[in-house]
């Protein structure tokens, strides 16, 4: 019996992105953003929300997990991905193992922002409604600022309670929690938001702050349109 395949010329009739999820809560904010920015691709959506709850029980990443990733990169070369982009801001390492294992951009959930937060430069402020994703954004953060050769500065500050609400399908107490914790990076030079999934409180943000709040899923699909389509 002979084995069945795709069809290359089908699935290379547009750019196809994989994007990869560790909560569900990731999914509708970077479809929101390519919608408005850049419509074009088809998005091929991987969810694995068990890896969300088992990174909250280590404070490393582990052996499995980076087994898990490095599976997730080899499943998006498999359907032809043009592109990978993680929205789980917690598992930096493993996604860059994967980078270095497939020969395709592969972008990091907050990297693009980063780069825009740097630019700024001066203190930046980070909200996280995930704790442990705080400490390897921080340490990929201070090595973008070094490889930019800038002196910008981060000041994180964790938001309680506003994931489990979201989880919980409370997205207005979410919004309202994550704009009342913005209220203690006043001075900031811009106000990054860390989890794709607070993406929809930066308009709430906006209104009450005069300096930029930059959100990881429309600068990732910025990025990501700019090296694909130029």
């Amino acid at each position: 019996m002979s084995q069945h395949r795709i069809n290359p010329d089908i699935v290379r009739t547009m750019t196809r992105i994989a994007l990869v999820h560790a909560t569900p809560a990731a999914v509708d904010p970077i479809k929101a953003a390519f919608a408005e920015a850049w419509p074009e691709p088809d998005l091929v959506n991987l969810l694995d929300d068990s890896l969300s709850r088992d990174r909250a029980l280590t404070p490393e990443l582990t052996d499995g997990i980076f087994s898990r990733f490095d599976a997730l990169g080899r499943y998006a070369v498999s359907f032809g991905a043009d592109a990978i982009l993680f929205t789980c801001s917690a598992f930096g390492p493993a996604i860059e193992r994967v980078a270095r294992s497939v020969d395709m951009p592969v972008l990091k959930p907050n990297e693009a922002m980063f780069a825009e937060a740097i630019a700024i430069g001066g203190t930046i402020g980070m909200l996280a409604t995930f704790a442990p994703s705080i400490a390897s954004m921080s340490e990929e953060f201070e090595e973008q600022a070094r490889q930019a050769g800038a002196t910008a500065r981060l000041e994180s500050v964790m938001v309680p309670g506003a994931m489990p609400a979201l989880l919980a399908g409370r997205r207005e107490e979410h919004d309202a929690l994550v704009a009342k914790a913005a209220v203690e990076l006043a001075g900031c030079n811009a106000i990054m938001l860390a989890q794709f999934s607070m993406a929809p409180a930066a308009a709430r943000l906006r209104s009450q702050t005069s300096v930029p709040v930059l959100t990881s899923p429309a600068s990732a699909v910025a990025a990501l349109k700019s090296r694909l389509v130029g």
